[in-house]
């Protein structure tokens, strides 16, 4: 069941039941200036932090005890502070959760193979300028209850490259399959128009909520919220993975109509 609510998510949170989340996985405004549409994206900094507390709190209230909040913050070069100053909010003095892991999203990367070569792949917005370089990753930050949540390391893990290493090491137990770690190359689908196929300024792709439900558990994950749902990426995921209960919040209609009709026109797996 796919729930999408046309309304504030601090409102549409205080509605829920206590403890009724299995994970969380959302990427609120940055509050750097991005053209949301609806929402103004400007806001004084302390003021942002302070409102950004009272959504993570109703979070913390829904979110089942051994729950997983994945946090997707980006930055701009002008203002890289941002990230690290809202998980100091959420994290840092008097907090609401405990920081257990923290994931670079690296959405390009350019790699020097063995034999020399050098592969670039992924995407990126370029910036033109003679001070900063061209920004290809953003955070995701893990917040848990308690800093002890058990995660499915192997299940959203990669193989081995030296098959030798399955056998050398006994931790292995003879699977081909390791912890991916905490760099994560998820890059976005190639799209022809932005306008009509990803009509949103600060959208993630699939991957990255698949990444995080398959981390918690699948088997774990009953209920998956997004309270800043946009144009439906975490409900198109959850559809996907068949995941039982899906809650998603969003004040803007167009961006609440794009994730609709995303959806109708997914197919089922």
């Amino acid at each position: 069941m796919i729930d999408l609510h046309q309304q504030d998510c601090l409102e549409g949170m205080k509605a829920m039941a206590d403890e009724c989340v299995d994970v969380v996985v959302t990427s609120p405004p940055y509050n750097i200036g991005i053209d949301y549409g609806t929402y103004d994206d400007s806001s004084d900094r302390k003021d942002f932090l302070g409102w950004c507390r009272e959504w993570a709190r109703e979070v913390r209230r829904v979110m089942k005890d051994e729950a997983s909040f994945f946090l997707n913050v980006g930055a701009v070069p002008k203002n890289p502070l941002l990230p690290h100053q809202l998980l100091l909010a959420l994290a840092g003095e008097d907090p609401l959760f405990h920081l257990q892991n923290t994931f670079h999203w690296v959405k390009s990367i350019s790699v020097e193979t063995r034999t020399g070569e050098t592969h670039s792949v992924g995407h990126f917005k370029p910036v033109q300028s003679k001070r900063f370089v061209n920004d290809c990753h953003e955070y995701v930050f893990h917040l848990t209850k308690t800093g002890s949540v058990p995660l499915h390391r192997r299940a959203a893990g990669v193989e081995y490259a030296d098959k030798q290493n399955v056998n050398r090491w006994k931790t292995t137990e003879g699977i081909d399959k390791r912890c991916r770690g905490n760099t994560w190359f998820i890059p976005y689908d190639t799209i022809k128009s932005r306008d009509k196929e990803r009509p949103h300024p600060a959208a993630f792709p699939v991957g990255l909520v698949k990444q995080c439900v398959t981390l918690h558990g699948l088997d774990e994950t009953a209920h998956l919220m997004d309270p800043f749902i946009g144009i439906g990426t975490s409900a198109l995921a959850a559809r996907d993975l068949e995941i039982d209960s899906f809650t998603g919040f969003e004040i803007d209609e167009s961006y609440l109509a794009i994730a609709r009709e995303r959806l109708a026109n997914r197919p089922l797996s």
